[in-house]
């Protein structure tokens, strides 16, 4: 059944691909409930398809944009086709800024904004259907809302209808993700729409598509579900000319893109879009840039105010070059662009969670990023594109962006499924589920904030997840209000969501700035925090709170959380946070070693978090100015108690910090002479050792006691350190050394523990190893190499794991590095000989072996076969020398001359008296004339010294 349109008029909207198909998208959507459209960028998806499911409905229809300026943009497009001022039949809601009214019926928000209300009106009453634009950036936020969505409408809404859209074909997982699950292949009944009539306003006079032409994907063989129809919608695009620009050797980015959009003005008309990885490489191609005769450079990316990102989304009076980041890919349209330059670059939240350190990481684009940012240049006419990659690497490029949810840090996504109810995410139906590495990381820092324990989602977590910022900017402002007062840990908090206000290292100089300056956008979220943690104070800022509090026990599959004791859900104006998307900077992100967890997630964490929030909303002025009021650096230790940071030596620029990661400050920073910093962005580029500093405050010693009393311990510590024993009582700020003692009496144990952990480090050479010693451990090696068990094994690794088996004894009178020289490792080694086989070592392995002359020669074997170093005329008469180890091995001879140096190395004795021994014979002779060359050595009485001694027989 066809939707009746009647209900609201559409004018007649724009020759778009996508308005032929607008009856078939929502025809389809009626009788499913669920469908997929695949359209590319400028198709009108984004602002055609919500107004004509709004207009076959009495309900809202929701439109979830992955990013704020997307969400803002899409909303005056389409109030505008409508002739209206933004806020009434179409409106907007982001973090922030909300223009809505009572007669609203498409409402564009956020990804991040759509999950937190969904958390605290499960129903989501009102609504009839929900849009997923842009599906295939694979958002964090966007991939949790789809999972959300998925679970109410099984469970509490099963009439809510939901329209995935993405602009490229791996439609295939979204299909099955949005089928209906079916039984006894019956599908779901889905209500019908109001009306059956149908009309082609805004459409022209074609009469509406068949719905069998629609491709649905067929039903998943034994997994019970049906997958949901798929829509697409093919563009109008014009030819796209390709030139690859390689970068010149140390050219960096910024210089090269410059460089081609030189090129691309040159060569091509209308205005250039270039795609930049964020506002800073942004601002420097700017720069590059500035001079350009009769051409405006514009920026577009997220972090400006609505007027600088309108000025770039409107035709402008001159040619224009747009310096945009990922924004303009696919959810935005830029007017009149003809050219394209791709840097290749996007920047994606990523974390080291073996360092603690987490942030943005610059990355190459997907192939299919590249297609959609080239397909901007063929949008209107004929275009053409530079890339700034050698056209070889193209090929090389990944096929998909990888989804925020396997590389992001899962800490903001664990609490909102905290607070759905499934913890571990188990209990939703997931695109990409979360790694569980992940999102367990995420879960310990809940559990150190004190947001979650063993029942679940705590009260305090519920009001972390109100305010909608990162877990741990929540916790700094809430705890930070009770220390510093609202508005002082607002301004810190608000600094800390959105790094790109402060351009330096330096934070305090930073938050000094903007206190003179006051910019509009800072300024409106400080007051907006500072409303909403009074608010957590007194309780005020807690809507849906019975929709919250549902069972500790996880939901199944297909149900929502219980409502029905839950109050109508207010407003947004009654409630600030939701006005909030949710969503944080990537500094906010962090990723905590596992000893940190263990430290601040204590029990008494969770006792103090809570009783600085009982405390936010009753301290007087005076008494949070005696607790430190406008003390930044507190602020940032709250959020970041692993990453204060004290310097590793006098007038280094390298910090330790609590977490045990090393970071460094750049030059310049202008915090180089601080001891202590409470730093709050950091990063690590690959290949180097430390971490950089980006933003940091300068701390001291009791700061950091106070923000991270958990992370104190004081204990007696006996380690290897320096080569030595050292025995000491230590108090630790993680691991920061904040002050020690010596022990004179160490336990015994811990001593002998330590000088196990100093042989693990500096090797078996700390012991004494005489000649002696070394030929047993080389005879025993043999043995275990040739003969194997019983023969133990003699290397490093093995003798030190088995030290209690030889070394033990000598180790528990040992209490420093001087005792373990004194212990003769030959006689601890015999401890490992092998009873009764050992009575056979001399006969298997001699130390020395009788030669014909009579010496007793030692064997060398550090060599496989054993060598043995022997003056020819020793061996005279020896046609075949004797084998080792049960005869299983033979020797290798070194022949040496009178003066010992060596004349020839033989394994067969017998082959080099025929075939060797002529020509040495021939070169030595004359050279050792006192000395016995016969013709035929095994023939002749064998001497030591001179033929002399040969002739008397010795």
């Amino acid at each position: 059944m066809l939707p009746d349109w009647t209900a609201m008029k559409l004018p007649e909207l724009p020759d778009l691909p996508v308005r032929a198909e607008l009856d078939r998208i929502v025809g389809t959507l009626a009788k499913r409930g669920t469908a997929v459209l695949v359209a590319p960028p400028g198709t009108g998806k984004t602002t055609l398809v919500p107004l004509a499911l709004a207009a076959g409905t009495d309900g809202r229809v929701l439109v979830a944009e992955p990013r704020r300026l997307a969400a803002r943009a899409a909303a005056a497009r389409m109030a505008a086709l409508l002739g209206e001022p933004v806020g009434a039949t179409v409106g907007y809601a982001v973090r922030g800024d909300r223009k809505v009214g009572r007669d609203t019926r498409v409402e564009v928000v956020t990804s991040g904004l759509l999950v937190r209300r969904l958390q605290n009106d499960p129903e989501l009453a009102g609504v009839d259907v929900v849009v997923l634009d842009e599906c295939h950036e694979r958002h964090l936020d966007a991939d949790l809302l789809l999972a959300l969505l998925l679970d109410a409408r099984a469970g509490l809404r099963p009439d809510l209808r939901l329209l995935a859209t993405s602009a490229t074909v791996a439609a295939e997982r979204l299909s099955a993700l949005l089928g209906d699950k079916v039984a006894d292949g019956a599908e779901r009944s889905v209500p019908e729409p109001k009306s059956d009539a149908a009309t082609s306003a805004g459409t022209g006079d074609a009469e509406p598509a068949s719905l069998a032409g629609a491709p649905e994907p067929a039903s998943l063989t034994g997994s019970g579900t049906t997958g949901a129809p798929v829509l697409e919608v093919r563009g109008r695009t014009y030819p796209v000319a390709m030139n690859y620009v390689p970068a010149l050797p140390k050219e960096r980015i910024e210089a090269q893109v410059a460089r081609a959009t030189r090129a691309a003005l040159a060569e091509s008309d209308g205005d250039v879009l270039v795609f930049l990885p964020g506002a800073a490489e942004i601002r420097r191609t700017a720069e590059q840039l500035s001079g350009l005769d009769g051409v405006d450079v514009i920026p577009l990316h997220g972090r400006l105010s609505t007027a600088a990102q309108d000025t770039a989304l409107r035709p402008g009076a001159r040619r224009r070059v747009v310096l945009s980041t990922a924004v303009a890919e696919s959810s935005l349209t830029v007017p009149g662009v003809r050219a394209v330059v791709d840097s290749g670059l996007a920047r994606v939240p990523r974390i080291d969670r073996g360092r603690g350190l987490s942030g943005l990481a610059t990355v190459r684009v997907s192939a299919a990023v590249a297609e959609q940012r080239a397909g901007r240049a063929g949008r209107e006419a004929p275009g053409r594109v530079w890339r700034c990659w050698p056209e070889y690497e193209h090929a090389t490029l990944p096929a998909y962006p990888e989804p925020e949810i396997r590389t992001a840090d899962l800490t903001r996504l664990a609490l909102e499924l905290a607070c759905w109810g499934t913890p571990d995410g188990s209990a939703l139906d997931w695109w990409d589920a979360p790694p569980p590495g992940g999102l367990a990381a995420g879960r310990d820092v809940l559990r150190a904030l004190a947001a979650e324990d063993d029942n679940g989602v705590t009260d305090r977590g519920r009001r972390m997840a109100v305010i909608g910022l990162h877990p741990r900017l929540s916790r700094a402002l809430l705890d930070g209000a009770a220390e510093v007062g609202a508005r002082a840990a607002a301004e810190v908090v608000t600094l800390l969501d959105d790094e790109s206000l402060s351009p330096g290292t330096d934070l305090i100089h930073s938050l000094r700035t903007l206190r003179r300056e006051k910019p509009a956008r800072w300024l409106r979220e400080v007051q907006r925090l500072a409303r909403l943690v009074e608010q957590a104070g007194t309780g005020q800022a807690r809507p849906g709170q019975a929709a919250q509090e549902r069972s500790d026990a996880p939901r199944q599959p297909g149900t929502a959380p219980d409502t029905r004791a839950a109050p109508p859900p207010r407003s947004d104006a009654e409630n600030p946070a939701a006005a909030s998307d949710g969503g944080s900077s990537a500094a906010a992100s962090d990723a905590v070693s596992p000893a940190a967890v263990s430290d601040v997630g204590r029990s008494v964490a969770a006792r103090e978090a809570g009783q600085a929030v009982a405390r936010s909303g009753a301290m007087s002025g005076a008494a949070r100015s005696a607790a430190g009021a406008d003390d930044p650096a507190l602020v940032v230790a709250l959020a970041y108690p692993e990453r204060l940071a004290r310097r590793r030596a006098p007038g280094s620029a390298s910090y330790l910090m609590a977490g045990g990661t090393a970071v460094s400050l750049p030059p310049g920073s202008g915090l180089g002479d601080a001891e202590w910093l409470a730093v709050a962005v950091a990063t690590r580029d690959p290949g180097r050792s430390e971490g950089r500093i980006r933003l940091a405050a300068v701390a001291d010693e009791q700061l950091a006691r106070r923000a991270a009393p958990t992370l104190l311990r004081m204990a007696e510590e006996v380690d290897w350190i320096g080569g030595d024993v050292v025995a000491r009582r230590v108090e630790r700020l993680g691991a920061i050394v904040l002050s020690e003692k010596p022990i004179r009496d160490p336990e015994p144990a811990q001593v002998e523990a330590a000088l196990r952990r100093g042989l693990g480090e500096s090797g078996l050479s700390l012991l004494r190893w005489s000649a002696d010693a070394e030929s047993l451990r080389q005879r025993l090696d043999f043995l275990h190499r040739t003969l194997g068990d019983p023969w133990p094994a003699v290397d490093d690794e093995s003798l030190l794991a088995a030290m209690d088996s030889w070394l033990a004894p000598d180790l528990g009178g040992a209490r420093r590095r001087a005792d373990l020289e004194r212990i003769d490792a030959g006689q601890a080694l015999r401890r490992l000989l092998p009873w009764p086989e050992a009575v056979r070592l001399d006969e298997l392995a001699p130390e020395r072996l009788t030669v014909p002359s009579g010496s007793q020669v030692r064997l060398d074997y550090s060599a496989d076969p054993p060598i043995l170093a022997v003056k020819v005329q020793e061996i005279f008469g020896w046609t075949d020398p004797p084998r080792l180890a049960d005869g299983r091995t033979t020797i290798l001879l070194h022949l040496l001359s009178p003066a010992r140096r060596p004349i020839a190395v033989t394994a067969d004795l017998p082959s080099f008296w025929r075939t060797g021994w002529p020509q040495a014979r021939a070169e030595l002779r004359g050279r050792y004339p006192k000395h016995s060359w016969p013709e035929d050595p095994t023939t002749v009485q064998p001497h030591r010294g001179t033929a002399r001694n040969a002739a008397r027989g010795q």
